[in-house]
């Protein structure tokens, strides 16, 4: 008798691509999600949703490597991912938000930001380093799109966060002239921090996890003033890792011209 043969919906072999993929896939589902909000009016939930796709892609891509889940496949999918959650959702919610008052202008402004963020992703994915570069992994090339998403949204969080001034403070006029920075640094060439290559010691892993557990919280029970909080703290890191790629360049750069010097010697 034949025995019956079971459905599999992949190989048992490649059963290990699912998770990413499915995390990839998780975090479209939040980006469109969060326009729907804010087509609603929903604004909470509609940067709540931006934050869980931008963990979600922060957790994929580290998944796929932990458990040589990688593939050509998942690169564009998070790649496509990234344009609908970074490119679109955050820039729609900023229109419905307050781009819309601007009329033509603020529409333009929302298609700038995308554009330059699909030529960013377009660019990420065309981008290789030489072996005898490795160090640059540890930089990316303009803000990444998860990042250019969340704070483009630095307004909004703001009005969210229901910071108690002594003074009144209306950030809503800055979100153009923001949204048009952020669209210029996503296509820029300025390094920023990337820390894919970070090597981290043992004795430090216990902090490194409080840490992660500390933001969790705060997250969870300040989320908007949290959210403020980290992204003021990553555009100050810009110059910091402008400082870092430098020093890497020139250390980088002294080491190739003492072998070309031995070589000739």
């Amino acid at each position: 008798m034949e025995q019956n043969k079971k459905f599999k919906l992949v190989s048992s072999k490649k059963t290990r691509y699912l998770l990413p993929n499915i995390l990839t896939l998780g975090g479209v589902c939040l980006g469109i999600s969060s326009i729907k909000f804010s087509i609603d009016g929903n604004f909470n939930l509609s940067v709540i949703l931006i934050l869980l796709a931008a963990i979600l892609d922060a957790l994929d891509g580290r998944i796929a490597r932990l458990i040589k889940g990688t593939s050509e496949f998942g690169k564009e999918l998070d790649s496509l991912t990234d344009f609908v959650s970074f490119g679109i959702a955050p820039v729609f919610i900023l229109y419905f938000w307050e781009l819309n008052s601007y009329g033509k202008l603020g529409w333009a402004i929302a298609l700038i930001y995308s554009v330059c963020c699909v030529l960013r992703l377009a660019r990420f994915n065309l981008t290789k380093h030489d072996n005898n570069q490795e160090w640059k992994n540890n930089f990316f090339e303009g803000i990444p799109s998860p990042a250019g998403g969340l704070i483009i949204l630095i307004p909004l969080i703001y009005e969210l966060s229901n910071f108690d001034f002594d003074f009144d403070l209306n950030l809503r006029f800055v979100t153009p002239y923001l949204t048009i920075f952020i669209a210029l640094l996503l296509v820029s060439k300025i390094p920023t921090p990337s820390l894919k290559k970070i090597s981290i010691s043992s004795k430090t892993t216990v902090f490194l996890l409080l840490s992660i557990g500390m933001i969790f919280i705060a997250l969870l029970f300040y989320t908007f003033k949290t959210l403020l909080f980290l992204s003021l703290i990553y555009l100050i890191f810009i110059p910091i890792s402008i400082f870092f790629y430098k020093k890497q360049q020139k250390k980088h750069s002294a080491q190739i011209s003492d072998e070309d010097h031995e070589d000739i010697l």
